[in-house]
């Protein structure tokens, strides 16, 4: 995707229950349709400039907010992944929009599915992309095939708050200073070749600016997101019409290729984009172009 110079961002709170407020950037034009994007596990809203002039090249503005407890978010402890709901509707008033396409990459492609579930009049497309299974789903070896980092840190989120807290205190020192160049060793067993070879440049820039903003104000958004998935996520992923691309590689480590098997088997109406040579980062750099052609052929 080309670059056509630096895109203007607007980086704004939005008011929303309990007193709380979400940090939101958007880019591209302020009359597009809005992509509400929801980032990975950990992330913080920042945005990739070829995403967003992909984006805006089809009239879309791209927004990115950060979940409760990230970065300038206020965190809401014990939060399910439902909650997002709520969040995502005041979004889309702030912004004007009555409705939304809306897609998750990894630990932001359950967040997703459940905009999609529960506010399906404000939703009209949505796509999942490497996006995790919900826990204890019924033949699904949930942390079969996952690199040794993402099991050890599942592990610490089944043992309790306690010990995820230590895991992740730990974790976060690693993250907390990481530059483009040093992203792809901090990321471990967590990526195979093909993965490996995506995260250069400014890619690579972008995805470690997006890690120490996840933790600028500590762990309390990742340890939140963690629990959050290996608990009842609050929603039916029955009851989705929402028209529903899921994108999913073979080469996965973070999240494996099985999750996105199982999510197409479980949601009726799901269009399978499953892919044997991608992984986790070569997917959405590789296909973000044709993920956006897809939603907007899904919105009609």
């Amino acid at each position: 995707m080309a670059d056509s110079g630096t895109m203007d961002e607007q980086r704004f709170d939005v008011a929303v229950a309990e007193g709380r407020v979400l940090e939101v950037v958007a880019a591209g034009p302020e009359d597009g349709i809005v992509l509400l994007f929801h980032n990975g596990t950990p992330s913080g809203p920042v945005i990739y400039e070829p995403f967003a002039h992909a984006a805006a090249e089809r009239g879309m503005r791209l927004v990115e907010y950060a979940r409760p407890g990230y970065s300038g978010s206020t965190r809401q402890p014990g939060r399910a992944v439902a909650g997002c709901a709520e969040d995502v509707v005041a979004i889309a008033t702030h912004l004007g929009a009555d409705r939304v396409l809306t897609a998750g990459w990894s630990g932001g492609g359950p967040h997703a599915l459940a905009t999609a579930a529960l506010v399906p009049d404000r939703v009209m497309a949505a796509a999942t992309i490497a996006a995790v299974a919900p826990w204890g789903a019924e033949g699904l070896d949930w942390l079969a095939g996952m690199g040794k980092e993402n099991v050890e840190e599942f592990g610490a989120a089944l043992a309790g708050p306690e010990e995820l807290q230590a895991y992740l205190e730990t974790a976060a020192k690693e993250l907390a200073d990481v530059s483009g160049p040093d992203v792809a060793d901090a990321l471990g067993d967590l990526i195979p070749d093909v993965d490996r070879s995506s995260l250069t440049g400014e890619f690579a820039d972008n995805l470690s600016a997006a890690f120490r903003r996840a933790i600028s104000s500590g762990i309390w958004g990742w340890f939140d997101d963690d629990l959050a998935f290996v608990r009842d996520w609050g929603f039916d992923l029955g009851s989705i019409r929402v028209p529903l691309s899921v994108w999913q590689g073979a080469k996965d480590r973070m999240v494996p290729f099985a999750h996105g098997e199982w999510l197409v088997a479980h949601i009726a109406g799901a269009k399978p984009k499953l892919f044997p040579d991608h992984g986790h980062l070569s997917i959405v750099v590789a296909s973000f172009g044709e993920i956006l052609d897809d939603l907007l052929a899904n919105a009609g």
